[in-house]
């Protein structure tokens, strides 16, 4: 007897938005946000994030799926000076501090963990705001996307030029479906690459990330 369907049909989480209360899932991409200044905004598109010697959380890069709470960095800065960068983050496996004197608190890479995740209002007396907050050993999991804000059109559109630059110069020695941006089979956005195989029913490249397959033979 003939066959004459394989595949499948999945459900997609397109945007990958949490809200800040939930947990992030291990091995998820994620949007997220980093405030910083105008002049390190250019420094970080050009030349991406470096980790931070120490912080509540200990190295890494700190930023959080809440675009107000990066709204309020640099501290003590003027709102003219203030850039919201908008991120697709490669999480990896996630620790939860939600504890002061937690006892993983900057141990938690040590622990195997890739990122640090404070949830809002955890009663954490370092995070007095309240608002959810990540830190990320690796710089390499963070992809700059776009820009959340800027103090002015002008800077806006310069800092997004940067961002296209950057991506037109990024050369990873991939073939050309696994660069980063959009997946050539499964045309979603990833920031790491996806694994494209062959159908064993009709023969053509097909990725896991695709929403449907089908195929008759």
């Amino acid at each position: 007897m003939a066959v004459e369907f394989y595949g499948w049909e999945v459900f997609y989480d397109d945007d990958h938005h949490l809200s800040a209360e939930q947990e992030p899932k291990a091995g998820r991409t994620y949007t997220m946000y980093h405030g910083t200044s105008v002049q390190i905004a250019r420094s970080i598109i050009t030349a991406g994030f470096q980790q931070s010697r120490d912080g509540m959380l200990g190295p890494g890069v700190y930023i959080s799926r809440n675009q107000k709470k990066a709204e309020r960095y640099p501290l003590n800065s003027a709102r003219t000076d203030r850039v919201v960068l908008k991120l697709q983050v490669d999480t990896g496996k996630v620790k939860k501090i939600d504890t002061d004197n937690h006892p993983m608190q900057k141990t938690w890479h040590a622990n195997g963990y890739d990122t640090a995740w404070v949830p809002p209002n955890c009663g954490m007396k370092a995070v007095p705001s309240g608002l959810e907050e990540d830190c990320v050993w690796d710089p390499n999991r963070i992809e700059v996307v776009d820009i959340a804000l800027a103090p002015d059109q002008s800077i806006t559109a310069e800092l997004k030029g940067l961002i296209s630059g950057a991506k037109r110069n990024k050369g990873t020695g991939m073939k050309p479906q696994q660069q980063a941006g959009n997946c050539g089979v499964c045309r979603k956005a990833r920031a790491t690459p996806h694994e494209i195989e062959t159908c064993w029913g009709c023969g053509n490249n097909i990725c896991t990330f695709m929403m449907k397959h089908k195929c008759r033979v």
